[in-house]
């Protein structure tokens, strides 16, 4: 099977920690060249310095802010070789009832999750068909499939961001771009943390019996780790997954509740 990624150019967003640093690390360990993108310069200068590198390998990183969409277009205009393989990936946004957010909660997100994505995908997609090879990945939620409790905006958001994604997929497909977007279930990242301190917050619960409410929810009983999820987002990468497009594809243990 062909997942050899060697002379691809790979820019990776929120690439600093999390899903999107390890997906930047699994990138690299198949042979990609890789940019991380996202806000903090001392962050992406460790991170860089971190990844698999051969002699044949060239890593950069540009610095963004996804709540300044002119950031995440100035940068994506600079980078000067084609991108293959783009994974579009935020954090996502602050947990509530989608009765209380107001109309800011909602742009906020929106211009974050879709209109940062598709500025993206305008910037690279020429590099894609000129150089026949092209890749995008969108990191989404599984309330794709299954809205989840307390996360208003963000369901809300990501089933924009899936349509938007299946109807790039049908446009793109004849240049043999294809378009996926991988649905994370409960990973252990900084932003699983922050809502489980939430709901115990709410809930007068201790975060630990929170967590092992939100692992019983999941037929194998655990959390994800970002690597689990970033193996997903690189095999979709990879050459051997050329057939593949236009899917939602959950990473999240089987706990959505739905095919």
């Amino acid at each position: 099977m062909d997942i050899n990624l060697k002379g691809k150019n790979a820019l990776v967003c929120g690439s600093t920690a999390g899903i999107g640093n390890a997906i930047a690390n699994e990138l690299a360990e198949m042979g990609a060249n890789v940019i991380l993108l996202a806000r903090n310069k001392e962050k992406l200068s460790k991170c860089m310095a971190k990844l698999t590198k051969t002699e044949s390998q060239e890593h950069s990183y540009l610095v963004a802010d996804f709540s300044k969409i002119d950031t995440v277009r100035k940068a994506v205009a600079s980078i000067k070789k084609p991108i293959n393989i783009l994974i579009n990936n935020t954090g996502g946004p602050p947990a509530g009832a989608i009765t209380a957010a107001t109309i800011t909660e909602f742009t906020a997100a929106l211009e974050m999750h879709l209109l940062c994505n598709h500025v993206l995908v305008q910037g690279v997609q020429k590099g894609m068909i000129k150089s026949g090879y092209g890749r995008i990945i969108n990191i989404i939620s599984t309330s794709v499939k299954q809205p989840l409790n307390g996360l208003g905006v963000s369901n809300t958001v990501r089933g924009a961001v899936a349509n938007w994604s299946k109807t790039m997929a049908n446009e793109l497909g004849v240049y043999g771009i294809t378009v996926n977007n991988v649905l994370p279930g409960a990973t252990a990242t900084e932003r699983l943390s922050g809502i489980v301190a939430n709901n115990a917050k709410k809930t007068g619960k201790s975060e630990s019996e929170v967590l092992k409410g939100m692992e019983a929810q999941v037929p194998m009983n655990r959390i994800a780790q970002p690597k689990e999820v970033a193996a997903a987002a690189a095999f979709l990468a990879s050459p051997a997954a050329s057939y593949i497009n236009g899917i939602n594809l959950p990473v999240d243990g089987g706990r959505t509740g739905c095919l």
